[in-house]
């Protein structure tokens, strides 16, 4: 999908004219420091194409190696990425074992980028690990461990993830904490059942912006605790035409709200 708008920029050859004023325009303004994306369309834009899901899949982890390069330039610290929720597991076999498939390959690649280790990001799955293939825990566990003394960035992979199963670990933890005598049912504070949260090692866990592509405005259960005062975006955008300018436009609505953090 194109907005009409960048067709007649493109038309009359100022696309990247424009492109480059957006972004010295929202340069000036508050970048957020967190910002949460459901990668939301791979399926929808092969089906538009006549081609395979696969062939939308695929197209989509390109586009996410390109946004973190996006948020690189734009100075964004903390990138979360709804990859697979927990329902996804229930697809059909052949599609979901083909995004296992793509999925450890991409970790991989990500394990070997210098970009990682240049920019000191820590890169941590959150999610319900134990769901995976081995493959791709391995994977996992590799980044995590190369990455774990770092904090200039970070990456986070929401992979068989759901916000109501992370709440419940956190309760059960806490439930546990409290059982053990280590705490009493009267610290049970906001900040403690964060801190026990799949996101407990960030040093901001709540997103300033989540922004979902494709056209649905709803969060599917992401990040259902840390988003409770996030700004929302929805973009009709399909997620495998996510473009930078499509990330310039969000942020320039996230800039333009007035954020009360329910003051």
């Amino acid at each position: 999908m194109r907005y009409p708008h960048d067709i007649i920029l493109h038309y009359l050859g100022l696309y990247n004219i424009y492109s480059r004023r957006l972004e010295d325009e929202i340069k000036q303004g508050n970048i957020p420091g967190h910002i949460a994306i459901i990668l939301d369309g791979n399926r929808r834009w092969a089906k538009k194409r006549l081609e395979l899901e696969n062939a939308g899949h695929f197209r989509g982890a390109d586009a996410v190696e390109k946004l973190l390069d996006w948020c690189e330039e734009l100075g964004i610290k903390i990138v979360t990425l709804y990859v697979l929720s927990a329902e996804n597991l229930s697809r059909e076999d052949e599609e979901l074992s083909y995004l296992y498939q793509l999925i450890e390959v991409r970790l991989r690649k990500l394990y070997d980028d210098p970009r990682i280790h240049r920019n000191k990001t820590r890169v941590r799955a959150i999610g319900r690990m134990e769901l995976l293939p081995d493959g791709i825990l391995n994977v996992l566990k590799k980044l995590d461990e190369a990455t774990k003394n770092y904090s200039r960035r970070y990456l986070n992979i929401a992979i068989a993830y759901g916000g109501q199963d992370e709440v419940l670990d956190a309760i059960k933890k806490i439930v546990k904490k409290v059982h053990m005598g280590e705490i009493d049912i009267d610290d049970i504070t906001a900040k403690e059942i964060e801190s026990n949260l799949y996101t407990s090692h960030l040093p901001q866990s709540s997103p300033d912006m989540i922004l979902r592509t494709s056209g649905e405005k709803r969060l599917s259960g992401f990040l259902l605790w840390q988003g409770a005062y996030s700004e929302l975006v929805f973009m009709d955008i399909l997620w495998p035409e996510f473009r930078k300018i499509d990330l310039l436009r969000a942020i320039r609505t996230f800039q333009k709200r007035r954020r009360r953090m329910g003051k």
